[in-house]
């Protein structure tokens, strides 16, 4: 490979480019392949994609047989499993293995009460000899429970995989009742997005409620997740969200918690966030907490200026709609715009409305969901806590 691509895997990040093998590179789907610069020295192994941009991913830098890859595979899964035993507490659902801040490039693993939810995002992991590796040793760390394996069509498409449906691998369970920080949530593992649910958020949701109050506001609420959280605290609560299906399930969630509500009914509502928010700030609506928790709205760094004029509006209106010492929830898991975007952008969209708004926290995704050092990408979320003056 070029100098740009030795000089990235040497910083410690493990993607090399397409654009950076040279001579381009000849190996087979999802292959192990040795890694070398221009010069012939060892870099280390990596799993090859034939497809994706991303052609290689580094995963030791070591050199690798294939005859070790199995033992390797099944030993980083022992430490994922390991490292989340110390970081999760008082909750029967978490992020096992987190892709490249696991140096498993290519899996996700979530688990669901009973349930652990696998999703491979690669060629490499694709293949059926690792595959039975994950499985056996999923297995072996959670006894009885069943195996679902999550299929993201586009992932697929990129990676040139054969077509494939959402599939119950093990055991007989598709569907059951898990917990985040004592809130139920209904989890189906054949539908819905990414592996099910937003397990990142699992430490943000609590958060939330401790400083929520009053009359409370969650937008693009998907399953409930930031409302039912404050349901428990807040005398009332909204919840926004343009799918009717997604809101389908929050009520059955809210029949789960029903005994746990501060508040007496949530309101679902379904609408689009900017048009809802418009008409509220317009009519002037007040809220004493209010959450943003948006889809990614950046999906590449050339789209980020006009994700921040999205984010800038969503948060804009929010702040408007405050009630002195109300407090705002913004979110963010748009990669591409940084924590020093993000926050320039609630300044900015705090001087418009011409309040003090000071910062209580700025935090990421839940433990179970590490951040490597040298690879920013595993530190995508954003969640600033604030409070307008009082």
């Amino acid at each position: 490979m070029n100098h740009r691509g030795a000089a990235r895997l040497r910083a410690g990040h493990p993607w090399v480019y397409r654009s950076d093998l040279v001579p381009p590179a000849e190996a087979a789907d999802g292959s192990l392949v040795q890694v070398r610069d221009e010069r012939g020295r060892r870099l280390g192994s990596a799993l090859y994609s034939s497809a994706s941009q991303i052609a290689i991913r580094l995963l030791s830098t070591d050199e690798i047989s294939d005859n070790a890859l199995p033992v390797l595979v099944r030993e980083r899964i022992n430490q994922a499993v390991q490292v989340r035993q110390c970081l999760t507490r008082d909750t029967d659902s978490f992020r096992v293995i987190f892709s490249e801040a696991d140096l498993l490039p290519g899996l996700i693993v979530d688990k669901y009460n009973d349930i652990l939810a696998v999703q491979a995002v690669t060629q490499a992991l694709d293949r059926e000899d690792l595959r039975q590796i994950v499985v056996e040793s999923l297995t072996a760390h959670f006894p009885g429970a069943s195996l679902i394996e999550r299929i993201d069509p586009h992932i697929r498409e990129l990676e040139q995989l054969p077509p494939r449906e959402s599939r119950l691998l093990l055991g007989d369970r598709s569907s059951t009742i898990f917990a985040l920080n004592g809130v139920q949530f209904h989890f189906d593992g054949l539908s819905g997005q990414k592996t099910g649910a937003f397990l990142d958020q699992r430490e943000n949701y609590a958060a939330a409620a401790r400083y929520a109050h009053g009359a409370a506001l969650d937008v693009f609420t998907y399953q409930g997740g930031f409302a039912l959280h404050l349901a428990r605290v807040c005398a009332s609560v909204a919840g926004v969200d343009a799918s009717r299906p997604a809101l389908e399930i929050a009520e059955q969630n809210e029949q789960l918690n029903r005994a746990q509500h501060g508040c007496s009914e949530i309101e679902w509502i379904e609408a689009n966030a900017f048009d809802l928010l418009k008409d509220y700030a317009t009519a002037g609506r007040q809220y004493d907490t209010i959450v943003l928790d948006p889809p990614a709205f950046a999906k590449t760094k050339r789209t980020v200026p006009t994700a921040l004029r999205g984010y800038k509006e969503l948060n804009l209106r929010a702040l408007k709609m405050l009630r002195p010492g109300g407090i705002l929830v913004s979110c963010s898991c748009s990669f591409h715009v940084s924590e020093a975007e993000f926050v320039g952008m609630l300044g900015a969209a705090a001087a418009d409305t011409g309040r003090q708004v000071r910062i209580l926290e700025k935090r990421g995704a839940a433990m179970d969901h590490p951040v490597l050092l040298n690879v920013p990408e595993t530190a995508y979320l954003k969640c600033v806590i604030c409070q307008t003056e009082p």
